[in-house]
């Protein structure tokens, strides 16, 4: 066995007290020890009970035995439960026992940490960063279970500054992690009720010891902190039991803060605040020599505690757990601090002192007890018995007084041997107190507090706790701040913070780029977004100006050396992660100490001087002053920023751009290491965009894929206790002082820890501390409350939850937070974000505050719906009513009521134990929202995207106008994509449907007709009742996928939530305009069928009439049985042809006069219009309309001058923009009328129905231009009369086609070959099949692949990115544009825009199917679909075994009824005289359709696509112009094309708006083209007039008064309109050329831009990545 060492004998020691000797052995002992009697008899030694540490205490180098104990007994050595080692019977020499013995052993401090889990981190410290991490255990709220739960409650509840985080009691048994066995008894046992063993339970000061020893440095700082906020003493001295070694925790204390009013500040009303370790104060300690039957730490609480407010202090007997055995923290200092607060009624001392509590004897802690002895002013030292060695007490070096603290009740104590030691000590009667028998504990208390005070009042011994180091160092003991890395950084902050001495003026010489540079680049920016003071200027020159100043600015910036302060700065935060975090941390500690002198006295004048409103000059200056006067670490890194932002504006090759690179990256790892990013700069109000964006895009890096984040914020008044509100919920900590020092906003990282992501959806929290909002009254600064709306806009816009800290009792501050809140979120609504809030009132304690505040909640929703209503009215948004159409909000769960954050008068009082719990519960709440979020969560690059955009957007005045973000864009993309597919996949279908359905009607009476239906009117009642069902599953299908798409969670389909509205009309807008389509084509085909019914019959007897005759001659030359030559058979044919045709009755068709039919249907649709309109309509024939061009002029003289005069100018006036419209409206109109001419159809009253509808929609659709009804007549009969002319001609050449005589000669031939055939009796099989399918089906498989080919070609050019949305369409346009860069095109594109469209169109599908390989995949595919119909049909009607070939064939055409339109004239003609053989001719057609198909296949393959496009039914181009066209509106300033998708938008939008000089526009005077682009118009304060405002000046602010309808936010950033200033820059000469006007003074800044930026911009207006 193995030798036991000294240090082995501080290990798990039992001392196994023993019984006499049992009669019988012991059922219950397991152990193997037995004992022999006098008669050799084994005996058990029954186990009374196991206690830890004998005494209580640690066991040094020598055992004694315990007082009260029996002399005889076992020590066992146990490892992991089993017995290794057992002593029994020791002696005086159990020193050298133990030492001799042998056992392996874990050490005490092993075994322990071992049980609560923490064994790896004695090692791997905890951090703050794992410590903080939000976990399961936020929303499943269980009790610990068992001692490796322990520690984390603790920390949980710690974290959470919840007074009962010691009660540290596990709950039930572990059944996974502890070794702790349940028996089940099967009688009633009672002896566990008499036994008050408390073995299993950990002591609490034994897990702070053993958490103090497990964490790092940071952790251990944030300990000590939140317990000194519960009024929890903190470790002094941290001891490691299995070492005499302890440690001073100088670093641990250095975080905290007091502040108290001590006597003399008492009637100033001053106070005293600064960090308690720099506080010389004096120190009492109490300590305990031997065993004592006094509670010393529980005298101590009461010690310091007041009559009205007791609290636990430090742990004691008494307490959950208090009288658990203490394992590892005996020797363990722990001090507190009482501070007055300067009322004389309530205070315990009048001066602040701090109190010492070593646990443990002094016998054992010599070293604890000489520092105490040295740092102390009084030592108390509680006794129960004195032994007359007092050497221990009696020390020269110890500087205390010493005071005895006995138990007069104490049977051991001795008088005669205090005697001797009061007498040896020298010590007066003053410095002994017993607690007599008739002396109850409150005037023991009390005579102690007498003798303390006395101490403070009188004693010199005062010490700063960081003093105390070095007496540390002198007695051995380590100071916890001593490390290599926490020197260093001390040493580097001190390297820059020594040389602090006035505040401004090294923030001046050290930190010049954030000052006044930085404050004027800001006033510069947000100029360029309102252009307040543009006044008369030219905005785009004053713009320019603007751009130029900055670039100086920037200059300015870049002529300053780093400073050396930023120098060290930065290169301390470039060092090893520990100490970086060590040299902030030091960093910000020592400016908060320079800073707090001068800003608390400033902060008592503000607030006296914010009482009177009277002072507000005064009050400025102090705002400046707090502005100008605090320093901290955010004002380095803003500094680093701008360093950082200024470089960018240097050449990408410069070396001092190439060195600032990294910057970013190191404030992103920062982040990640728990630090704040500062977003808003509060003392310049604006955020460095560029800075923030590349730190969270390195951010995004660091932690890529797992970047997903959500956001809370807190919003309230000022000194609301926000700050505080979310470094309790949190455990972080946010700075929070009294008064207001550092403006803005600052960000902060939590890791989501694994086993919560599933819930949450998301990798980090981000949580955003912002200032606190003041009400207008209390708001001197100029600009305090737009910076306050600012701020509020742009938080609430980032948030997933905001909390809305608000107090009921300032209804005041509660509006103006309110009045500001609604203004966010109504903004938020209106650009699609999703909210989330909690209202939370403080200083609400009542049980019944819930049910109470009954009344005050609905008070609250009263005025959010006023606040609402007023809002929106600012904002022009009227339509919301009530705060809840803002945003989900339920006012009995949105609101939470919190208790006061003291429990008590500070700053002696604990944190309230109600405000922790209060915040818990509101923390697992909101957890819970952010798990129930519907949108999935944002990453962290789309989070930098919103915050742009949010900032760009608040920038301008008006905020819903001019917001504008790319992840919207980028949203309504994809849902401007996936609806065209929908609508492109419905019509497709119903296009499909339609052909098949006309090809039904053109069959209808044939052979080929499977309907049994004997009237066309009951086939077309059916074919629209099936067509109805069609087009309600269809819309059906659309609005269900439209919902189903705004369920999704990905792709931020909530940001578009507000155009749902819009798409699910545009669904049935489409269906209602298919519905009249289709309905409109089937009454067209039907009635044209019906029309041509006599025609048909007349034709089916002139053929019947005709075979007769032949049959007549071929019998009559048969019978003269002489063979006849071929001559003489074409005279007897002539001869009888000749006859018949005389015979029969053929007459000409009479065409219907169409002039009469369009006349009649104008008047109907004219007739609402009033008389003036049947008498315009009456003077002019229909004939004499349409001849010539339409050309609109004005009326009236003055109408006319001003005509000429803005013709002569080259201006876009009234007349000239209303003959635009009647262009346009002509052009569509004209393309209608020739794709029904191309059809070669009979006509139909639907068409000029179709052809007037038009006019109607397009009238309507620009009634802002204010035409009159003279306009809408003269351009609807100059319409109809080219339409009815060319109607007439249609109708006329189809009556030409179909005349019964016509066809009867144009077959005569055929006649005369089928008379010589059956005449020789030939045979006819083969010429009969090549007649049928070159004559019956070549025609109809052409017709059939000329209906199929249009939507096959449109659906793939919809694959096309480029013909995908609107906005793409719109950006390849211009792309392709700035690519050919030509003069001539962009003329084109400007002013012919629909014109230039077509032919784009057109050119990019010709493009497209250049190569013929697409096309002719196509139509193989339908030569082949109709090759197989055939087949098949042929097949078919085989299987019949048909009587006749007749009969055959019209098997064949009945099979291919819904597919083939066969000609009716075409299958008679090959039916007559056709004697082949039904089964020969089967064959022989199969061959002739499988020729048929290649045949097909090399004419398509000649032929070019133009033509082919043609011959198609549905016009590709024509359809693909109306998609992409949209609405046709154009800008009223600029006239950039609307891009809005969906047909049933009520709001028109473009992506990129143009100087208004390309749209013709010049100045009255110079006649120079306007260079001003209406998106900085309508943010200026300049005025246009138009017809609209009857040429009334009108302010571009209230541009929506004119025209409601249209959106033109500002430019997303300032180089977005880059595009067309390039554009106009390059051709300003050729522009003012053409338009007949003077060049444009282009900005200087134009002539600059390239045609790389150009394309940039572009790219940047549409979104395109």
């Amino acid at each position: 066995m193995e030798g036991f060492s000294e240090e082995d004998s501080f290990v798990d020691l039992y001392c196994e007290e023993v019984e006499d000797p049992p009669s019988t052995q012991c059922s219950d002992c397991k152990a193997d020890c037995h004992h022999l009697d006098a008669n050799n008899a084994a005996l058990c030694l029954h186990v009374k009970k196991t206690v830890f540490n004998i005494s209580s205490e640690s066991v040094p180098t020598h055992l004694q035995t315990p007082a009260g104990e029996v002399g005889n007994y076992i020590v066992t050595y146990c490892r992991e439960g089993e017995i290794v080692h057992q002593t029994r019977d020791l002696g005086p020499d159990v020193q050298n026992d133990l030492q001799n013995s042998s056992a392996n052993t874990k050490t005490r401090m092993q075994s322990f940490l071992e049980d609560l889990g923490l064994k790896q981190n004695y090692t791997e410290k905890l951090s703050l960063s794992s410590i903080l991490q939000i976990d399961e255990k936020i929303i499943i709220d269980e009790p610990a279970r068992c001692n490796s739960d322990l520690p984390w409650y603790f920390l949980k509840k710690l974290m959470m500054v919840n007074v009962t985080a010691r009660n540290v009691k596990w709950t039930s048994v572990c059944e996974s992690n502890c070794d702790v066995t349940s028996e089940s008894y099967t009688e009633l046992d009672l002896d566990d009720l008499f036994d008050s063993s408390n073995s299993g339970d950990i002591n609490p000061l034994d897990l702070i010891t053993a958490l103090f020893l497990c964490s790092d440095g940071f952790v251990q700082q944030e300990m000590s902190l939140k317990m000194s906020m519960c009024q929890f003493s903190v470790p002094l001295l941290l001891p490691n039991c299995d070492t005499p070694q302890c440690t001073l925790m100088l670093w641990a204390m250095r975080d905290i803060v007091k502040k108290y009013r001590p006597q003399s500040l008492s009637e100033s009303k001053g106070f005293m605040e600064d960090r308690i370790v720099l506080s010389e104060l004096p120190m009492i300690s109490f300590v305990r020599l031997g065993e004592c039957s006094l509670s010393k730490s529980e005298i101590l609480n009461k010690l310091l505690s007041n009559s009205q407010q007791y609290h636990d202090t430090f742990v004691h007997r008494n307490m959950e757990c208090g009288d658990s055995p203490r394992r590892i923290s005996n020797g363990l200092t722990e001090i507190t601090w009482y501070l007055p607060c300067g009322n004389k009624n309530m205070d315990v001392f009048s001066e602040p002192v701090a109190v010492a509590n070593l646990r443990g004897d002094i016998a054992s802690f010599e070293t604890q007890y000489s520092f105490l002895c040295e740092t102390s002013a009084a030592v108390f030292v509680f006794f129960d018995k004195l032994e007359s060695e007092f050497k221990l007490l009696k020390n020269q070096h110890h500087k205390a007084q010493i005071f005895l603290v006995g138990n007069g009740e104490s049977k051991q104590i001795n008088c005669d041997v205090l005697k001797k030691v009061a007498t040896n000590l020298s010590l007066n009667k003053k410095n002994i107190i017993i607690k007599t028998k008739d002396k109850n504990n409150a005037d023991f208390v009390k005579k102690l507090k007498e003798t303390v005070s006395d101490v403070v009042e009188n004693t010199r011994m005062k010490m700063r706790i960081e003093q105390m180091a070095d007496i540390a160092h002198e007695l051995g003991i380590l100071v916890d701040e001593k490390s290599t890395e926490c020197q260093t950084a001390k040493n580097n902050a001190d390297n820059i913070t020594v040389k602090i001495q006035d505040i401004l003026k090294y923030k001046e010489a050290e930190l010049p780029l954030q000052g006044q540079i930085w404050k004027e680049l800001t006033n510069l920016e947000k100029e360029e977004f309102r252009l307040r003071k543009v006044g008369s200027q030219n905005i785009e020159t004053y713009k320019g100006d603007l751009k130029t100043q900055k670039e100086k600015l920037r200059d300015k910036q870049n002529s300053y050396d780093m400073s050396d302060a930023m120098t060290c700065f930065i290169n301390a935060i470039s060092s090893p992660g520990i100490e970086r975090c060590y040299f902030l941390k030091w960093m910000r500690m020592n400016l908060d100490n320079l800073s707090r002198e001068k800003l608390s006295g400033l902060r008592e004048q503000y607030k006296k001087k914010c009482n009177n409103s009277e002072n507000k000059e005064e009050i400025k200056d102090i705002d400046r002053q707090l502005s100008n006067s605090s320093l901290g670490t955010e004002h380095f890194f803003r500094e680093m920023g701008q360093i950082y932002e200024a470089s960018l504006s240097l050449p990408e090759t410069n070396q001092s751009r190439q060195q600032l690179q990294h910057l970013p990256k190191l404030c992103a790892g920062l982040m990640l290491d728990g630090f704040p990013l500062e977003l808003v700069d509060g003392d310049a109000s604006n955020i460095p965009l560029r800075w923030v964006s590349d730190v969270l895009s390195q951010l995004n890096e660091l932690v890529f894929p797992k970047n997903k984040i959500l956001v809370v914020t807190v919003l309230g008044v000022q000194s609301t206790g926000k700050s505080t509100l979310l470094n309790t919920m949190f455990g972080v900590q946010f700075a929070v002082s009294s008064g207001r020092c550092t403006r803005g906003a600052f960000m902060l990282l939590l890791k989501i820890n694994d086993d919560i992501k599933k819930v949450l959806n998301c990798d980090f929290v981000v949580i955003i501390d912002t200032e606190g909002l003041k009400s207008p009254e209390l708001a001197q600064l100029d600009d305090s409350h737009e910076h306050d709306n600012e701020l509020a806009t742009l938080v609430v816009g980032l948030s997933d939850i905001t909390i809305i800290n608000i107090a009921m009792e300032n209804s005041t501050e509660m509006k103006d937070i309110l009045q500001i809140v609604v203004h966010a979120f109504l903004r938020m609504k209106e650009v699609g974000k999703k909210h989330k809030c909690q209202f939370v009132h403080q200083n609400v304690s009542d049980v019944s505050a819930h049910e109470k505040n009954l009344r005050d909640r609905k008070l609250l929703l009263q005025q959010l719906n006023e606040m609402t209503q007023a809002a929106a009215k600012m904002e022009k948004k009227e339509d919301y009513k009530s705060f809840t159409d803002v945003m989900e909000y339920n006012p009995d769960t949105g609101n939470w009521y919190i208790p006061g954050l003291w429990n008590g008068n500070p700053p002696m009082a604990p944190v309230n134990a109600g405000y922790s719990e209060a915040v818990y519960e509101l923390k697992k709440n909101i957890i819970q929202l952010l798990g129930n979020c519907e949108s999935s969560a944002n990453n962290v690059m789309e989070f930098t995207e919103w915050m742009k955009s949010l900032w760009n957007a608040v920038k301008h005045e008006n905020f819903i106008f001019s917001f504008r973000n790319s992840l919207v864009a980028d949203a309504y993309m994809r849902l401007c994509t996936e609806f065209n597919k929908w609508e492109w996949e419905f019509k497709k279908d119903m296009y499909t449907w339609v052909t098949r359905a006309e090809t039904r009607i053109s069959n209808f009476g044939t052979v080929a007709a499977k309907s049994i239906k004997s009237d066309i009117g009951e086939l077309l009642t059916c074919l629209k009742t099936e067509a109805s069902t069609l087009l309600a599953e269809w819309e059906t299908k659309l609005l269900k996928n439209l919902t189903d798409y705004f369920k999704q969670t990905e792709g931020h389909v909530y940001l578009v939530e507000g155009y749902r509205e819009e798409f699910s009309n545009s669904a049935k807008s489409i269906r209602r305009e298919m519905e009249n389509s289709v309905f409109n084509q089937l009454t067209a085909a039907a009635e044209i069928k019906q029309g041509m019914r006599e025609v048909e019959q007349i034709k089916e007897n002139h053929t019947k009439e005709m075979v007769k005759a032949v049959c007549a001659l071929i019998d009559e030359c048969r019978k003269k049985k002489v063979q006849m030559t071929e001559e003489e058979l074409d005279k007897e044919f002539d001869k009888m042809w000749n006859e018949t045709v005389r015979k029969l009755s053929v007459s000409k068709l009479k065409p219907t006069d169409v002039f009469t039919c369009v006349s009649h249907y104008l008047r109907q649709n004219l007739s609402h219009k009033g008389s003036h309109a049947c008498e315009l309509l009456s003077k002019k024939s229909l004939k004499a309309c349409g001849l010539k061009p339409f050309k609109y002029t004005a009326e009236g003289f003055y109408n006319q001058a001003k005509h000429k005069i803005s013709k002569f100018f080259n201006l876009q006036d009234h007349t000239m923009m209303v003959q635009k419209l009647a262009d346009s409206i002509l052009d569509a109109c004209k393309q209608f009328v020739t794709e029904k001419m191309e059809r070669k159809t009979n006509y139909h009253d639907t068409y000029i129905q179709e052809t007037v509808l038009m006019i109607d929609e397009r009238l309507e659709n620009n009634q802002d231009l204010g035409t009159d009804i003279k306009f809408e007549v003269s351009l609807k009969l100059h319409i109809c009369g080219f339409a009815a002319r060319n109607f007439q001609q249609m109708h006329e050449d189809f009556l030409q086609v179909n005349d019964p005589y016509t066809c009867l000669s144009q077959n005569k031939e055929k006649f005369r070959a089928d008379f010589k055939d059956v005449f020789h009796e030939r045979d006819q099989c083969q010429k009969k099949a090549e007649e049928f399918t070159n004559q019956c089906l070549k025609p109809a498989v052409e017709d059939f692949i000329n209906c199929s080919l249009g939507p096959d070609i449109i659906g793939e050019m919809l694959t096309l990115q480029q013909f995908s949305t609107r906005m793409w369409f719109q950006y390849s346009l211009l792309q392709d544009l700035l690519e050919n860069d030509t003069f001539e095109n962009y003329l084109s594109y400007i002013s012919s825009y629909e014109d230039y469209v077509k032919k784009q169109i057109l050119d990019q599908i010709l493009s497209h199917f250049s190569d013929g390989s697409k096309m002719s995949d196509f139509e193989d595919q339908h030569i082949q679909s109709c090759i197989n119909s055939i087949t098949d049909a042929i097949n078919e009607a085989k299987l019949k075994n048909s009587d006749n070939l007749k009969t055959f064939v019209e098997d064949i055409c009945r099979k291919l009824d819904d597919k083939l339109v066969i000609s009716q004239d075409a299958l008679v003609a090959f039916m007559t005289l056709n004697k082949a053989d039904q089964e020969q001719f089967a064959h022989w057609l199969t061959v002739s359709v499988k020729d048929m198909g290649q045949t097909l296949r090399e004419e398509f393959k000649k032929s070019n696509i133009e033509l082919k496009l043609k011959q198609l039914r549905v016009k590709p181009q024509n359809e693909l112009f109306t998609k992409l066209i949209g609405c046709g509106k154009q800008c009223p300033f600029c006239k950039s094309p609307c891009e809005a998708g969906g047909a049933a938008h009520t709001e028109h939008w473009a992506s990129l708006h143009r100087p208004q000089g390309l749209g013709r526009y010049r100045w009255h005077k110079s006649r120079q083209l306007v260079t001003d682009i209406c998106s900085s118009s309508v943010i200026s304060d300049t005025r246009f007039r138009c017809s609209a405002t009857k040429y009334e000046w009108h302010p571009y602010k209230k541009y929506k008064e004119i025209f409601p309808d249209w959106k033109i936010p500002p430019d997303r950033s300032l180089e977005a309109s880059d595009y067309w200033k390039y554009v106009m820059a390059k051709f300003n000469k050729d522009f003012a050329e053409e338009y007949g006007a003077e060049p444009a003074d282009i900005p200087e800044v134009w002539d600059k831009i390239t045609e790389t930026q150009a394309a940039k911009s572009l790219s940047e207006s549409f979104n395109i990545k």
